[in-house]
């Protein structure tokens, strides 16, 4: 079977997206199929990667943070001479144009949905905007132009259920158990409290919560550190905030075993955004043996396991500081154990193998054609 799948805004500095769509082609290429990757970006490119083809289409610039998207124009083109058995798109914005091509060539179109419509817009539209309306409105007409709608949580299925959408598959995401895992040799109990920060550095994601709860913790009599690992419009501010507190900027790390360092390294990973519909970083930080602290809202709650594994909170910098001081009641021994357990479960060929299943439903259509 030819997998093709479309992703937006997928670049070098890339996380979560990047990541899964990797992965999973990865889990393609492995069981057999052909899989071809399609993304924007500044010149065209076709080249061969570990994960299968990956086919590189000028598009058109968006916003200020070095994205490009397709464009009908150029990619319908490439789409019939690819011919795939199967789309797989991740990303909603360019649903306008590829659901009439996939129809009219008869090729199943599924939405792979990577992130909550009103979650991600709360902190962009002004108050009184009728959000949950708008989401809506907007999530019924993605779901009559697809043949099946992937969610990773009951969070990112919630906004498809409350439309009474039924062509919807929860399907979680993946970690590679290989390359985050816990120290060879446990860090020692000596000096300040190690927090770590994963993530992009954007309004959606508030990670200035994480800076705001490290002098609660200091005034408490807790010596803590942080780490923040990523870039994002928010950087200049953050620093600011972060003035004569011990926090480490390290910017946008590239390499996933440094990052997995990192992760290992730390005694607690705080994980304040309340827009996650799976949270690939805090199960990369559990898959370390390092216990995550993450909001209510949002999905990553859900991944959360064993007493020590981590703690959901209200999400706010006294929410995060009061949930730190509770993991560190525990011994650090049961805290690792319980965090390298809960990621356990949640290995890629899972992910993989319930999308081959979920393409396994529309071989007798595929054979018709």
């Amino acid at each position: 079977m030819r997998i093709v799948q479309l992703a937006n805004f997928y670049t070098p500095a890339s996380g979560g997206l990047r990541t899964c769509v990797d992965e999973i082609g990865r889990g393609y290429l492995a069981a057999g199929h052909e899989r071809v990757l399609v993304v924007p970006g500044l010149a065209d490119a076709d080249e061969l990667t570990p994960a299968g083809r990956r086919i590189t289409v000028r598009g058109l610039r968006f916003g200020t943070a070095g994205y490009h998207v397709l464009t009908a124009r150029r990619t319908r083109p490439l789409l019939e001479r690819l011919r795939p058995d199967v789309l797989e798109c991740s990303d909603k914005l360019s649903m306008r144009w590829l659901a009439p091509w996939a129809r009219r060539a008869g090729v199943p179109l599924v939405l792979f949905s990577h992130e909550r419509i009103d979650a991600i817009l709360r902190t962009r539209v002004p108050p009184g905007f009728p959000l949950i309306t708008a989401a809506d409105l907007a999530n019924r007409r993605l779901a009559t132009r697809v043949d099946r709608i992937v969610v990773t949580s009951d969070f990112a299925r919630a906004e498809f259920a409350r439309i009474g959408a039924d062509h919807v598959s929860r399907i979680p995401l993946g970690v590679d158990l290989d390359t985050f895992r816990p120290l060879d040799v446990p860090a020692t109990a000596s000096g300040p409290v190690r927090l770590i920060l994963v993530s992009r550095l954007s309004r959606e994601k508030h990670p200035e919560r994480a800076i705001e709860a490290l002098p609660l913790l200091r005034h408490g009599a807790v010596d803590a550190e942080l780490t923040v690992v990523g870039d994002g419009p928010l950087r200049d501010g953050l620093g600011q905030l972060a003035a004569d507190l011990p926090v480490r900027f390290a910017g946008h790390v590239s390499d996933r075993h440094a990052v997995a360092a990192a992760l290992a390294a730390a005694d607690i990973a705080l994980c304040p955004s309340p827009a996650e519909t799976f949270g690939l970083a805090v199960l990369e930080a559990l898959a370390c043996g390092t216990p995550v602290v993450v909001p209510r809202a949002g999905a990553a709650h859900e991944l959360l396991g064993p007493p020590g594994s981590g703690l959901a909170c209200d999400g706010s910098p006294a929410g995060l500081a009061a949930a730190v001081h509770t993991l560190l009641a525990l011994p650090a021994e049961t805290r690792r154990g319980a965090a390298r357990h809960t990621a356990e479960r949640f290995p890629w060929s899972r992910t993989v193998t319930e999308m081959l299943r979920l393409y396994a439903d529309f071989e007798p259509a595929l054979r018709s054609a």
